[in-house]
């Protein structure tokens, strides 16, 4: 535990360190996402419907931690640029349902040298990283229920 009475340097800070290491992680993937002409958040929405292809934009927001309104546009260039498809639910028009079209499955395939640039550049085991991102999403979840649980003003 950090001493009360000292001020904490940057590198003392868990949330400068991670926002150092997401920067990282950005300037890793640039070129790579640059060549496969999607952005860092297309890719995001593509590995959410690799997991579950055919969601409601709502779905994917809520799974990437984002507003439906900040998903919306993101989806509609790739829509666009013949990544996704999508329609209105039938079941209830309020929704649209957003699915892969053939290049969008294709780009997995494509997209793979980021998981190896990013276990090739950390120079740590694939069991530690795999602690390491488990350890990080259990923080993230932690700190996701205290902002839930306070009160709003």
């Amino acid at each position: 535990m950090p001493n009360p009475g000292r001020t904490l340097t940057l590198d003392d800070q868990l949330c400068f360190s991670l926002y150092g290491a997401s920067l990282a992680i950005n300037r890793a993937y640039k070129p790579l996402l640059d060549a496969l002409e999607i952005t860092y958040p297309q890719y995001l929405v593509l590995s959410a419907l690799w997991e579950v292809d055919g969601q409601s934009v709502g779905a994917i927001a809520e799974r990437l931690g984002l507003d439906s309104s900040n998903v919306t546009p993101l989806i509609k260039r790739m829509e666009a640029a013949g990544l996704l498809s999508r329609e209105r639910n039938p079941a209830d028009e309020r929704q649209v349902v957003v699915s892969l079209t053939d290049q969008g499955r294709d780009m997995q395939a494509r997209s793979a040298c980021l998981g190896q640039t990013l276990f090739a550049s950390a120079g740590l085991g694939v069991d530690k990283l795999v602690q390491l991102n488990k350890d990080v999403q259990t923080f993230r979840d932690s700190v996701a229920r205290f902002v839930a649980a306070r009160p709003q003003h």
